[in-house]
């Protein structure tokens, strides 16, 4: 009796064991199902795996910002009683507020001139990665007066001035660029980097094969103290005479659109080479 009732306990085991395994068994689907298989997928991510650090780059770096003045205006002469009139140019002195400029011989005039190649050194530094601001929008207008110009020039974030003439020397043979600045310094701008921009200007125009002026200044620099402009400034300024209208050789590039834009480029070296 004892021996059959161990028999029969020991069989409802094994036959208990067997159902457990074959139920298991029927819970693991095959991996010729098509379907997918829960012990072959990727285990769970840990709840402390660390994500990947997200770097942000740096600000794009803003860029400069230059001021271009055009030299005087296309409607100053018709408006003698306004550009007459006086405003401050520094150093305790008073001057018109504009003039007209002069012109070659054939009657090409300064004003238009400038304008022609600021907008021209503007494009250039526009393709460069450089702002630039103009100090009067057309060559049909009247002034700016010059200490409206310097005001313009004089904003905080503007990292050059730069002003763009062409000379009228009575002399024929007289040729050749110069850059003024402001001496003696009446500020920290006029000190040191004005005089940097000067040289800049001075070699990106050189190197550009333009001739350096064989009448004023000293190898291409002319320091100056009674230009309103550069008197009032306190941004680093220069001004930009490109060469005598009344040279035939220098009236005739200033007259051409080649000429012109190799003006522009020459000017456009020059700032670029003092901006680094």
């Amino acid at each position: 009796m004892r021996t059959r009732l161990l028999r029969t306990v020991r069989g409802a085991l094994t036959l208990g064991c067997a159902l457990a395994i074959a139920g298991c068994a029927a819970e693991t689907p095959s991996a010729t199902d098509g379907g997918t298989s829960a012990a072959t997928s990727a285990p769970a991510p840990s709840s402390t795996t660390s994500s990947p650090r997200v770097t942000s780059s740096p600000p794009a770096k803003p860029e400069p910002l230059v001021v271009l003045d055009p030299g005087h205006n296309g409607g100053n002469a018709a408006a003698p009683e306004q550009i007459n009139q006086q405003v401050p140019a520094g150093r305790g002195a008073s001057k018109a507020c504009n003039t007209t400029g002069t012109e070659t011989d054939a009657g090409y005039p300064e004003h238009a001139f400038n304008w022609d190649v600021t907008n021209r050194i503007a494009q250039v530094l526009a393709e460069r990665g450089v702002r630039a601001q103009l100090t009067r929008g057309s060559d049909e207008g009247v002034g700016p007066c010059v200490d409206r110009r310097a005001a313009i020039g004089n904003q905080s974030e503007v990292a050059a001035v730069v002003s763009v003439h062409a000379d009228g020397s009575t002399s024929p043979q007289a040729h050749g660029f110069h850059i003024a600045y402001s001496d003696p310094p009446l500020n920290a701008a006029q000190r040191g980097p004005a005089r940097e921009l000067a040289e800049a200007m001075r070699d990106g125009m050189r190197d550009s094969g333009l001739p350096i002026s064989d009448y004023l200044g000293t190898d291409g620099l002319a320091p100056r103290d009674d230009l309103a402009g550069l008197n009032l400034a306190e941004r680093p300024a220069v001004l930009v005479e490109c060469g005598n209208m009344r040279n035939p050789q220098e009236a005739a590039a200033f007259s051409s659109e080649q000429g012109r834009q190799r003006y522009a480029e020459a000017i456009a070296n020059g700032i670029l080479g003092y901006l680094g």
